[in-house]
């Protein structure tokens, strides 16, 4: 068997095909990146490797750039003389990405080539329903199934309920419980890590992705942090992507805490199934869901079915989303446009308003 070691990291008959258009390269996967610098697992071990001249000439965003995850082409699989280089960035399958921190519109990818995304959140002061509903418009748009995974049910004061209210908005993602804080408190989670398959845990700080993944893996691989006493909320643990081999043959991806989720790209209509089949239902195909007659969505909410919060969520998520790719001048004339019909009728409503401050 020519991949014996990198099939325990997922290899699949897709990449060491694709793997064969790189003749004289090596295949790996990226387990680690520090900066500039990648942690590669080859055939013979890890090394660690930089990125081509030609890749960075040729990258439009960072999202051209290897991540933790992704299978790479590079010049040698030893790395007793030297760092190793990265020429190519095999096709990716699945990937979880969001605009970078910041005022930034890049891309910021936070793991690859994954087949289950974690979302995980606690039940504690943490849980907030409208975080979970943008992980999942983001997660079903990776390629990856995304699994909400609830931790610290031991915090929780009622958990049925907490429960009710997360599968409002799963949007057909399977849910399960859990506390770290009893031996099979963990044991929910374990059905969905096989081995040969890649698991991303994803979440906010202090969530418990860390601890489920040292309960995983059998022995405290990473430091974990309690949570704040006067809040509930985590402190940052993790402070890289890596990637973990578990003993059962699992794959596991560990993130840092993200403190904002901002949209690069995402599945409104998955995300928000329930909204988009109420729509489907309205009289009028263009209808805003405001005050249309015969709007299924509005008797929605009358009748107790759908909570405004969620629709407001739902109109945020698609302004965001649609604002993606625009420079600031485009995203400030969308914006009138939403709210005024155009620059023309902002100026209108600007003039009225200064007339009527005059009276």
């Amino acid at each position: 068997m020519k991949y014996k070691n990198l099939i325990n990291y997922g290899l699949s008959d897709r990449f060491e095909q694709e793997s064969t258009l790189y003749e004289g390269m090596f295949l790996g996967r990226v387990v680690q990146q520090n900066r500039d610098l990648y942690r590669v697992v080859c055939e013979n071990g890890e090394l660690s490797a930089g990125v081509s001249g030609k890749l960075i000439y040729n990258a439009n965003d960072s999202d051209s750039f290897p991540a933790v995850g992704d299978w790479v082409m590079t010049d040698r699989e030893d790395g007793s003389h030297g760092n190793a280089v990265i020429h190519a960035i095999l096709r990716r399958k699945s990937v979880f990405s969001r605009m970078a921190a910041g005022t930034s519109k890049s891309v910021q990818i936070i793991a690859a080539n994954v087949d289950t995304i974690f979302i995980c959140m606690s039940l504690n002061a943490d849980f907030n329903l409208r975080r979970m509903e943008r992980y999942l418009t983001i997660a079903w748009d990776s390629g990856a199934s995304p699994v909400i995974v609830l931790t610290k049910s031991d915090l929780c004061e009622d958990l049925e309920r907490s429960i009710r209210e997360i599968s409002s908005v799963s949007a057909g993602a399977d849910v399960v419980v859990c506390s770290a804080m009893s031996d099979d408190g963990y044991r929910s989670v374990s059905d969905y890590v096989t081995a040969g398959k890649t698991i991303a845990f994803i979440g906010s700080s202090g969530v418990g992705k860390s601890t489920l993944i040292n309960r995983l893996s059998g022995e405290d691989r990473l430091a974990v942090n309690a949570i704040r006493e006067d809040d509930g909320k985590g402190r940052h643990t993790t402070t890289r992507r890596e990637l973990l081999l578990l003993p059962n043959g699992g794959i596991v991806i560990d993130t840092p805490g993200m403190r904002e989720l901002q949209i690069y790209t995402g599945s409104i209509s998955k995300a928000f199934e329930d909204i988009e089949e109420l729509a489907a239902e309205c009289k009028y195909s263009d209808c805003k869901h405001v005050s249309e007659p015969g709007c299924m969505v509005q008797k929605a909410i009358k009748d107790g079915l759908l909570s405004e919060k969620r629709l407001e969520s739902f109109r945020k998520l698609q302004n965001e989303i649609s604002y993606d790719g625009l420079n600031s001048r485009q995203v400030e004339q969308q914006k009138l446009n939403r709210m005024f019909g155009g620059k023309g009728d902002y100026k209108k409503a600007m003039k009225d308003i200064k007339a009527k401050a005059k009276r």
